[in-house]
């Protein structure tokens, strides 16, 4: 899932972008109206979070070239105008939310949540799904057969990275910069332990295992008969 934030705001975007990256997303940041709108019709987006208050192009001269131009992807308005006139004109002119600053990251993540699955016209879409795990995307929820898994936030992302190419290897030093997001000492353990609590919530209590160390190589998800 990728989210484009258009916000001149440099602590909300980071703010943003790291609060959306925890939850798995991939996230763009632009801080100008014109170079956002061109980011939209340029790359596949997802979501687009847009303030109103921009350089160059306002917000909603960015919604409406975009809604007049057909592209429907999800758009949430994120401002500090918080008057019920304005917040009607972001929404008629083609918003398909509204938040307003101050405002609770976790609220906000909600929303988009919300629109994400209207999105989706199939559960297929937002779900990952490989011998009897099902990996939900959006509700960030596993089961296994009938039973719900919980994990942690690390557990998810190496999850949802094992099983977007099951029964590949993944070496340590991959599993490394796709889960961490920079180097670490190849020689050091995290790897293992992180693989070691994921097999303890997933493997544990049924008959066929399905994370494997591949010694000397990595670690994989397969199905052994």
């Amino acid at each position: 899932m990728n989210i484009l934030v258009i916000e001149d705001d440099s602590h909300i975007s980071a703010f943003l972008k790291q609060g959306f990256e925890e939850m798995g997303f991939n996230v763009s940041c632009i801080a100008d109206g014109k170079q956002g709108y061109q980011l939209v019709t340029q790359d596949d987006f997802d979501l687009v979070i847009l303030d109103l208050m921009l350089p160059t192009w306002d917000g909603l001269d960015v919604l409406r070239r975009l809604r007049g131009e057909g592209y429907q992807v999800p758009i949430i308005i994120l401002s500090a105008r918080h008057l019920v006139e304005e917040k009607v004109q972001g929404l008629q002119s083609g918003a398909d939310d509204y938040l307003v600053k101050p405002f609770a990251f976790a609220e906000l993540a909600a929303r988009c949540q919300t629109l994400l699955r209207r999105q989706m016209p199939t559960n297929s879409q937002s779900q990952l799904v490989y011998n009897d795990l099902k990996l939900d995307l959006l509700t960030r929820k596993l089961f296994r057969r009938e039973k719900e898994i919980s994990l942690k936030q690390r557990e998810f992302d190496l999850l949802q990275l094992l099983m977007q190419q099951p029964e590949r290897v993944f070496s340590k030093t991959v599993i490394l910069e796709k889960i961490w997001g920079y180097q670490f000492n190849p020689q050091t353990n995290v790897v293992d332990v992180l693989v070691c609590r994921l097999r303890s919530q997933v493997d544990k209590g049924f008959e066929q295992p399905l994370i494997h160390t591949i010694r000397g190589v990595g670690y994989v998800l397969k199905y052994e008969s």
